[in-house]
């Protein structure tokens, strides 16, 4: 009876972390954003990143991204000139464009995977502006697009993205 009762008790406890896994894996709400320079716009689906926990995993694990798709991540307050990502566990090299308050680009940076098992040497990179949200895209989106610092994302989207 001992054995069967354990045997109930592991299973129910690997039924809870299994649940448990499967709701920090949700998706996150995705978004139609375009970024806009002085002579065109170009739309991007955005998965959205508003809580700390969402923050912190980011793209961590992915092995792909689509060409036009990237992460937003939200903030509530304006962030530090020092403060800025890390790469532990992202398995792509992305771009990164730190946007001002409204949504103008004042930082861009590349960054490159970090192979080390150990989070303390991963490099950061910081903004070097203040910023109040950040998209991730694929290595070399911005500069191939002729993206830079004082061109903006628009989102919503709502009908900006005109090419």
């Amino acid at each position: 009876m001992f054995r069967v009762l354990l045997a109930a008790c592991a299973l129910v406890a690997l039924a809870a972390c299994g649940a448990a896994d499967a709701r920090d894996e949700q998706p996150l709400p995705v978004i139609q954003a375009c970024f806009v320079t002085a002579d065109r716009s170009y739309p991007v689906m955005l998965e959205v990143a508003s809580e700390p926990e969402q923050r912190r995993r980011g793209l961590m694990g992915r092995e792909h991204l689509q060409d036009n798709a990237g992460m937003l991540f939200e903030y509530q307050q304006l962030r530090p000139a020092d403060h800025g990502f890390w790469m532990y566990q992202t398995l792509i090299p992305l771009d990164i464009a730190y946007l001002g308050a409204q949504g103008e680009i004042v930082s861009l940076r590349q960054m490159h995977p970090c192979a080390s098992s150990r989070s303390s040497d991963c490099p950061a990179y910081p903004a070097g502006k203040p910023f109040l949200s950040a998209v991730e895209m694929n290595a070399g989106y911005f500069h191939e697009r002729g993206i830079g610092t004082g061109d903006r994302l628009v989102w919503p989207a709502n009908g900006a993205c005109k090419p």
